[in-house]
């Protein structure tokens, strides 16, 4: 049992934008600093920490799409872009003593791992961060199902998605101000209600292994810890009914 509860082994899903901070485009070093001390605070409660990094601070697959590139080659420069991402958490931690691998789905030897379940799962038990990159590898899928597909191989005990908001609604609360906010939903009302917290093949992943997603707002300080031990504000969604 870890001071964070039952939880031995999560894995932190967050999207590009959430390294923008406050800028248009691109990396925020300040909120990557940030989010570095997040993962550290967890890491010392003795809770095993994996990550999986979004691309679309920097390229989005779909709107290199929109623009004429084919779709294989744009989710493939998608990807690179969380290699960026990752590389920039990867520094961030270990600037503050957190030894941290990046482990990339795209073999790229020189500037990180390619990824090797066993391998990735000793880094966790010598007490490493391990960030996954490059998705799952392959055009078509998002790094929201890369993220469930590792949580999986992993064996985590959650998926943390860290957002911009502090839970799940059912419309986009800085559009409508009457979207309701859930406490709990099943993955299969998540599904049936075309929630777009995650896309629904990482729904369906988590579904199948019971694997609790849990989402919060990365924007709070301290919120990541919190809401490992049951508190602070979150969106649990499970197979509970």
């Amino acid at each position: 049992m870890t001071k964070a509860g039952k939880y031995r082994r999560v894995l932190l899903k967050l999207s590009g934008e959430a390294l923008m901070g406050d800028k248009p485009y691109g990396i925020d070093q300040a909120m990557v600093e940030r989010v570095a001390a997040e993962i550290r605070s967890v890491r010392e409660a003795g809770v095993q920490v994996c990550v999986v990094i979004g691309g679309g601070n920097i390229f989005r697959g779909m709107a290199g799409v929109a623009s004429g590139i084919d779709r294989s080659s744009a989710d493939h420069m998608g990807m690179l872009a969380t290699v960026m991402n990752s590389i920039a958490v990867q520094s961030a931690l270990e600037n503050i003593g957190v030894d941290t691998r990046v482990l990339s789905a795209i073999p790229m030897a020189a500037v990180c791992e390619p990824y090797i379940r066993r391998r990735a799962i000793r880094h966790m038990e010598k007490g490493r961060v391990v960030v996954f990159a490059a998705g799952t590898g392959n055009p078509y899928f998002t790094t929201d199902t890369a993220a469930a597909l590792r949580a999986a191989e992993m064996n985590c005990d959650a998926l943390m998605k860290g957002t911009q908001v502090d839970g799940v609604y059912s419309a986009d609360p800085k559009v409508d101000p009457d979207a309701k906010r859930y406490d709990r939903l099943t993955f299969l009302e998540v599904l049936q209600r075309d929630l777009k917290v995650m896309d629904a093949s990482a729904i369906s992943l988590c579904r199948e292994n019971h694997i609790p997603i849990m989402v919060f707002s990365i924007h709070e300080r301290g919120e990541f810890a919190r809401v490992l031990n049951g508190e602070g504000r979150f969106t649990i969604i499970d197979g509970e009914e």
